[in-house]
């Protein structure tokens, strides 16, 4: 019998009062790990920060490559290991690149990863910050050659598997929005711009990447919200990126290069899709709603969007809360209706 696999997908950028916080969907990805044989899912569910969690059976993937797996474009071969390249902005101030630098030497000393030497970019990023009128954050890159310049010399004359970016944010961030955020209450200001980067490289490049924005240091918050407070443990938020690429799957782009291999996953594998109930308009999900993957649609995680399911079309199975998404995948994968589970069903 073939492995039962999921795909936990929140929407980066949108406010989800579960997951768009720091890593504050990791105890979800967790639990949903626990009664599926694999889980796939992407930066924005993993990245806590300087926190993380190895999830054996979890698959970090970016979200243009999750678009373009959901798609079926793209397959996912997974790997013991990858060699991460470190792609550093130019913009990032001495001291600051000093601390990721930093961060790097331990995790190869302390989690024995794999790093390549690191490259600058030729021009700072000049990344900005952008809110849409539904709230949602996103931005803009001044210097996008620069950026795919110097990922360009890590995959091909350093020999990088998978890339982390480290791009200098600004400081001149909306404070309403930051004190929200910190409260536990507002949209991450910083996760739209981030995806900009990540799927730019992955788009370009096809390899595995994720974002590790460099801030300048700020005073303790008194009202820290916990589900923010894992971005103020360190100076970088770059650990929780390099242990999600150390094992990150490549990208198969061309099916028919490649040899077939056991473990290479495709989306017609996927059993189910666990997403917010209001956030159904991406391209992975509109994707799989063509295809026998069941969606389940969480009430309780709330975002800034209001995109439903039943408009578009898209058959769900809706359930409150992610404990009882659980329950669901538990009956689907003993092949169960989950709906003779419910009285007077």
């Amino acid at each position: 019998m073939r492995p039962y696999t999921a795909i936990l997908i929140v929407p980066t950028g949108v406010g989800a009062a579960i997951g768009g916080y720091a890593g504050d969907a990791i105890p979800v990805a967790r639990t949903l790990a626990q009664v599926c044989d694999r889980l796939i899912t992407h930066p924005n569910v993993l990245n806590g920060a300087s926190l993380y969690w190895n999830i054996p059976n979890a698959f970090y993937v970016e979200g243009f490559g999750l678009d373009k797996f959901a798609s079926g474009c793209w397959g996912l071969r997974p790997v013991r290991s990858n060699k991460i390249g470190l792609l550093l902005d130019q913009g990032i101030e001495p001291e600051l690149q000093l601390r990721h630098l930093q961060a790097v030497d331990a995790a190869r000393a302390t989690l024995g990863l794999t790093i390549t030497d690191y490259v600058v970019t030729d021009a700072p990023l000049n990344v900005e910050l952008r809110t849409s009128t539904s709230g949602a954050s996103w931005g803009t890159i001044g210097n996008p050659d620069s950026l795919l310049r110097a990922a360009e010399i890590l995959i091909n004359k350093i020999g990088a598997e998978a890339i982390a970016v480290v791009a200098r944010f600004p400081d001149d961030m909306d404070e309403d929005a930051v004190q929200n955020y910190r409260q536990g209450k507002g949209v991450d200001p910083l996760a739209g711009a981030e995806a900009v980067i990540s799927h730019l490289l992955v788009r370009n490049l096809q390899i595995p990447c994720a974002h590790s924005p460099a801030l300048a240091n700020t005073p303790p918050y008194p009202d820290l919200s916990p589900r923010s407070a894992a971005e103020e443990l360190g100076y970088t938020f770059l650990p929780s990126v390099l242990v999600g690429l150390s094992r990150a799957p490549q990208f198969i782009v061309e099916k028919q290069l490649f040899t077939s291999h056991p473990a290479d996953i495709w989306a017609d594998q996927i059993d189910a899709a666990i997403v917010p109930a209001n956030a159904c308009g991406s391209s992975a999900l509109l994707s799989l709603s063509q295809s026998r993957c069941l969606i389940i649609t969480v009430k309780d995680n709330q975002t800034q969007i209001q995109v439903p399911a039943q408009p578009l079309g898209i058959k769900s199975i809706q359930v409150n809360s992610y404990l009882e998404a659980v329950g669901v995948l538990v009956a689907l994968k003993a092949g169960i209706n989950p709906d003779t589970l419910i009285l007077g069903q």
